[in-house]
């Protein structure tokens, strides 16, 4: 395994992280196999967002006798009240729920206390401008938390969260669909030769500044949607000629300013091992600068299955629906049998929608839920 130091906290991160979000609704068998994987491969650092119960416990099991060797992201405000994933800017709520944190893992302190899915201007000034902030601030000075960090994918405001002089890491989403200005120009328009020169010219300047702000002010990076939800690898769905692969995807994240780790959500020992593997891969197994040069269009309202955008009033799992639907997409005149059975499992189906609106000001890639919602009420 290979080391990165993040920034100024005196710590250092493995190149590969786990993203525990995987882990999530399954049994504790799960968790111990893919945690004591990641162990045992050099994997020292995951992120922790889910806010359930049951997950926190099942990790803070497994890293019982084990805890100096994981470097854990908690999040400050991550809660998922009336059983749904939600956010909170309650200072009550969002105590519990990290003090919740502590004792499911039975620890007595989170390396990075990240305050949570920070994306707009009143996401900033409900923390940074409220007993939040301060509340994380005493988390450190108690030792609860031994760095404060942040977590967002608007390149606007996390460039504003860095320049708070506060925060010493960043979760942020980085892929190079996300990343890429658009579809107008490709990264190999040019000569062979300039093809990494010309390629960072085509970078969203807003994200490439946030990157090198990130670099100058020694505020380190852990990526998540570093394979853009599976989409990236997949043929059906990839926005590229072609679809990459899980080294390109990592070796492309790592190769930004200020990134130390790519996280990487694992279910299985063969998904962490498939990770780790990207340290034995040659420099032509990662270059991706071919796959990019057919770009097609970028990640702007294609879900990524994250469900920032609940918590849904109708109580319905929109990342599960868009999930089953872009599957469905791919050949309307015959969905699988399976697909269409697991969409019917669901507790809540697409036609519950009531088309509210809630999730589309949530969602950090403006989906067009609702229009998705009708989509999927039909087809199903």
């Amino acid at each position: 395994m290979e080391y990165r130091h993040i920034g100024k906290t005196g710590m250092s991160a493995s190149v590969i992280g786990l993203g525990a979000e995987h882990l999530d609704n399954k049994p504790y068998e799960t968790a111990e196999i893919v945690i004591n994987s990641a162990l045992e491969q050099g994997i020292n650092i995951m992120d922790l967002f889910m806010p359930g119960q049951a997950v926190r416990e099942n990790i803070g099991k497994v890293l019982i006798g084990k805890r100096e060797k994981m470097l854990i992201q908690g999040h400050i405000g991550s809660t998922d009240i009336n059983e749904q994933y939600d956010r909170s800017r309650d200072l009550p709520t969002v105590k519990k729920y990290f003090e919740d944190l502590l004792r499911f893992l039975k620890t007595d302190y989170i390396d990075f206390g990240m305050l949570f899915f920070i994306d707009t201007e009143k996401d900033f000034s409900d923390v940074f401008e409220t007993e939040i902030f301060r509340y994380a601030q005493d988390l450190k000075q108690q030792g609860r938390i031994r760095a404060i960090g942040a977590s967002s994918h608007n390149p606007v405001i996390a460039k504003k969260i860095v320049e708070t002089g506060i925060v010493e890491l960043l979760m942020f989403s980085v892929n190079p669909a996300f990343d890429m200005a658009g579809a107008e120009t490709y990264v190999l328009d040019y000569l062979d030769k300039d093809k990494a020169m010309d390629f960072e010219k085509k970078l969203d300047r807003d994200r490439a500044a946030l990157y090198q702000l990130c670099e100058q002010k020694s505020v380190a990076i852990t990526t998540m949607k570093t394979l853009g939800a599976g989409k990236l690898l997949s043929p059906e769905h990839t926005p590229f000629a072609q679809p990459m692969t899980v080294a390109q995807c990592i070796h492309y994240a790592l190769t930004r300013p200020a990134v130390v780790s790519a996280l990487i959500g694992c279910a299985t020992k063969a998904q962490v091992l498939e990770a780790v593997s990207y340290l034995d891969k040659s420099e032509a197994e990662c270059d991706y600068s071919e796959v990019i040069s057919g770009f097609q269009g970028d990640f702007k309202g294609r879900c990524v299955y994250c469900n920032h955008c609940l918590p849904c009033p109708a109580e319905i799992n929109i990342a599960s629906v868009h999930k089953y639907l872009d599957i469905a997409l791919l050949d309307e005149t015959n969905i699988p049998p399976g697909i269409a059975a697991h969409y019917r499992a669901l507790d809540r189906h697409a036609d519950d929608c009531t088309a509210c609106g809630r999730c589309e000001e949530r969602c950090p890639f403006s989906v067009p839920i609702a229009q998705n919602m009708k989509k999927a009420a039909t087809l199903f």
